[in-house]
Order: structure tokens, then sequence, then C-alpha cells
């Protein structure tokens, strides 16, 4: 994957999340406030949103790879989409699919955490 490709798919998501944060604090507001689904669509912005500038922090730390910004980029896919469709179908099935996004987030951050080149300048 490409730096170009990383920052490109960042960017969408990180619009993306914004625009359906809004659309849901504004134009779903009513419906998801009936079905009791509010939190739901908030929790899967908010990591849609955080996991979305994750995705560019790889091209910070070159070492780490594009590995990372891959596994949060599905984990936003799988975590944040899957809870963006359960409030709008109210299919409470589609949460057991939630938590293997949230282990591409943990993946991701772990991965970040331990691929760092051996040998590393001291901070100062």
């Amino acid at each position: 994957m490409h730096r170009k490709s990383i920052i490109r798919l960042g960017a969408i998501s990180g619009c993306l999340a914004v625009g359906l944060g809004a659309f849901g604090a504004h134009a779903l507001k009513e419906m998801l406030s009936e079905g009791s689904m509010t939190g739901t669509w908030e929790t899967a912005s908010r990591y849609h949103l955080v996991h979305s500038v994750m995705m560019l922090l790889p091209l910070s730390v070159p070492e780490s790879g594009w590995k990372p910004a891959w596994l949060f980029f599905v984990g936003n896919l799988l975590f944040s989409g899957s809870l963006y469709v359960m409030a709008l179908t109210g299919i409470k099935m589609l949460g057991m699919v939630t938590p293997l996004g949230g282990l591409c987030f943990i993946a991701g951050w772990l991965m970040l955490a331990f691929q760092t080149q051996h040998g590393e300048k001291p901070v100062t």
C-alpha cells in the first residue's frame, strides 16, 4: 500500500465519520432515539473518527509499515459499520461482528507499539 493511498483512505474515512456523526445527530435523531440507538450511533461515529486518524499515524512511524493502518480500516468497517447498520435496522445479531472490529483496533494499536526498529535513539 502506498503512502498516498493510506492518506486518501484515512482522509475519506475521517470525512465519512464526521458526516455520519452529523447525519445521526440531526437527520436520524428522532429515529435513533425511538429505537434507543442514539448511544450506539455515537459510539460508532466516535470510534470511526478516532481510528480514521489512527490510520494516518503509521505515516509518522515508518517502521510500522502499512499494516496498522489496514487493521484500523478493517476495524472501522467491522466495528463501526456493524453498529451503524444495527442502529438503522435494529438487527441485534450484528453485535456479534462488532468485537471482531474491536480486535482489529487492538491489533493495530499493538502493532504500532511493538513494530519499532531496534537501536532507536533515546528521546532527549
